[in-house]
């Protein structure tokens, strides 16, 4: 079985034949995924189709682009909505200097708000970090010295060295289908060099498809064309990739029931 760690289930590009997509996703031996909140104030369209599909979960936050408009988001409101029995982590929150959509201060502001409510409930945070290394870096270090919280660096494509820092702390680091790109020999290394017990593998969907759909939209069927190469990747075979990558997720994401991978 394969989990999707990452996809957008809510967003307009899945609106007209989101059963197709779950079914074809169940098809492919995607037994699990999880749709991302990207702003608290629509979190009851994600709810709902949590609740719809057995085999899928959710969080709760606030995307970096988002900062300035749920700029009033507290811990507690998160902590408050995450205790739905389908809401498995927060965010995803971070920060995002490539498109800039928000100011820096609130992404930041924002960014410790969501550290918080993962430290309060023991839910892993998932991290958006976009041309932010550093200040992602200085952030984690920052409030790591204020108490452990769980988290995972989603849809890695950063440096190294952020990788480096996200593993000290405890963190994971997640793959989408960048990892399959020609070009990104880089980003390959960095998988490789990795534990193998901290690497997961989604897709952002409905952006950056793996190849050989690279163009077209994403769907969480296609998160399996990801995990084979991170199979070929890290020396292992697919079957193996795919009971790591299951495993790491069912650790950090510990509030989704094992039961369900049964089901799947």
């Amino acid at each position: 079985m394969l989990v999707d760690s990452h996809c957008h289930l809510d967003f307009p590009e899945f609106e007209a034949e989101r059963d197709d997509v779950v079914a074809r996703a169940t098809a492919a031996g995607v037994g699990l995924m999880v749709t991302i909140s990207t702003r608290v104030r629509k979190f009851d369209a994600l709810q709902a189709i949590a609740e719809r599909y057995e085999d899928v979960f959710c969080t709760v936050g606030t995307h970096p682009h988002n900062a300035a408009e749920e700029s009033d988001i507290t811990a507690d409101e998160l902590v408050e909505l995450s205790k739905h029995p389908k809401v498995v982590g927060i965010g995803e929150a971070g920060l995002d200097y490539f498109y800039d959509k928000a100011p820096r201060d609130l992404q930041a502001k924002g960014f410790r708000t969501h550290i918080e409510a993962a430290r309060r409930t023991g839910l892993p945070l998932v991290i958006h970090a976009r041309d932010a290394d550093d200040d992602i870096a200085a952030i984690l270090r920052d409030e790591a010295g204020r108490g452990a919280f769980p988290f995972i660096l989603h849809c890695f494509s950063s440096g190294a060295a952020l990788a480096r820092t996200g593993l000290e702390l405890g963190g994971y680091i997640s793959f989408s289908g960048i990892l399959t790109f020609k070009k990104s020999e880089a980003l390959r290394e960095i998988a490789a060099s990795a534990p193998r017990e901290r690497l997961l593998v989604e897709t952002d969907a409905p952006y950056l498809a793996p190849v050989p759909h690279r163009g077209k939209r994403n769907e969480p069927a296609f998160v399996a064309h990801t995990a084979a190469v991170l199979a070929d990747t890290i020396g292992l075979s697919p079957e193996e990739t795919a009971r790591i990558t299951t495993e790491n997720f069912f650790r950090l994401f510990s509030k989704v029931p094992r039961t369900v991978q049964g089901s799947a």
